[in-house]
């Protein structure tokens, strides 16, 4: 069985992303992070979650996104590891905000590097 557990150092780390590549459209008070314990995914480090337009209007609620870190797999990881996996994840929401994803056709090894390089100032 699969267990979570906020990840409120997780966050910060973004937090600190968000502010310093200036990630504007990203509402943090829409997104939501947790590290997940257990997990039987054989190469996945983390997720980005949403809910789809439909479920939105059901629920009257606004674009939510979670991102979840599989603990097994990303706390293992270097910092600068980390650093990468989470502006990944951050990649994936898109500019709209509205509840659906940048793919990795968008998201990729190169732009993740160079906005890594950006954050870090080099």
């Amino acid at each position: 069985m699969i267990r979570y557990e906020e990840a409120e150092d997780i966050k910060q780390r973004a937090l600190d992303i968000i502010n310093k590549l200036g990630l504007k459209h990203i509402q943090l008070d829409s997104v939501f992070f947790f590290r997940s314990f257990g997990s039987k995914s054989r190469r996945t480090i983390a997720r980005c979650h949403t809910i789809g337009k439909i479920m939105q209007k059901a629920l009257k609620r606004k674009a939510v996104y979670v991102i979840e870190m599989i603990a097994e797999r990303f706390d293992k990881l270097s910092e600068e590891e980390k650093t990468k996996i989470i502006i990944h994840e951050l990649m994936h929401i898109p500019k709209s905000f509205g509840g659906g994803f940048k793919h990795h056709d968008y998201v990729c090894d190169r732009k993740i590097e160079k906005m890594y390089k950006r954050y870090k100032g080099i």
